[in-house]
């Protein structure tokens, strides 16, 4: 039975590295998948999907209009030229920048098209305030699952995100900044308000 699965974790817990494995199993097995991210990250170009540890392949980028429901349905036709047909599984990158119409819309998707979608995101941002997306995909998903890192302070259980300039914790400041290890750690919850202090 297709069900919607939310896969979130702080920054640098694999979350990009189990969603490039997961469309590579899919293809092996000769099935054909939907790879989406958010327009947003632009960090490795729009529409790449890539890792910190150099994979990357190129996806359909998701801006703030697009219907996700109609793309799916129009690409999971048979096409007699492409030799493919139906979707078998949507995987979504970044999914904490999707509106709550792309996440209803991804229910959708399961629910009437019966393809099951898998969405990776950060929960909640660097004030600790949940994204739009991830919100939505917490009340509407069927199953949620943490992917764990450690805090780059101490080793314990990362579960939040520190923003940093020069290695100086920012409290304040705009929710979307796009980044990598050089604008964030992953920290637990005493590093995030003590940075850099013994535990």
């Amino acid at each position: 039975m297709a069900q919607l699965f939310f896969r979130y974790g702080a920054m640098s817990s694999g979350k990009t590295i189990e969603i490039l494995k997961v469309a590579h199993n899919y293809e092996a097995q000769g099935r054909k998948i939907a790879l989406m991210t958010s327009s947003v990250d632009n960090r490795s170009g729009v529409g790449t999907v890539a890792s910190r540890i150099g994979l990357h392949r190129q996806a359909v980028p998701v801006n703030d209009e697009m219907n996700l429901y109609d793309y799916v349905q129009s690409k999971s036709k048979w096409d007699v030229a492409e030799g493919d047909g139906k979707i078998a599984c949507v995987l979504i990158d970044e999914a904490q920048f999707l509106k709550k119409h792309h996440v209803l819309e991804c229910a959708r998707i399961v629910d009437e098209l019966k393809i099951p979608v898998m969405a990776f995101g950060l929960k909640n941002d660097f004030q600790n305030h949940l994204f739009e997306g991830s919100e939505n995909l917490l009340i509407y998903a069927d199953k949620i699952e943490e992917m764990k890192t450690i805090c780059h302070y101490c080793g314990h259980k990362a579960t939040m995100n520190l923003r940093v300039n020069n290695h100086q914790p920012v409290y304040e400041g705009e929710q979307v900044q796009i980044g990598g290890d050089e604008s964030y750690y992953p920290v637990c919850r005493f590093h995030y308000f003590h940075p850099g202090e013994t535990r």
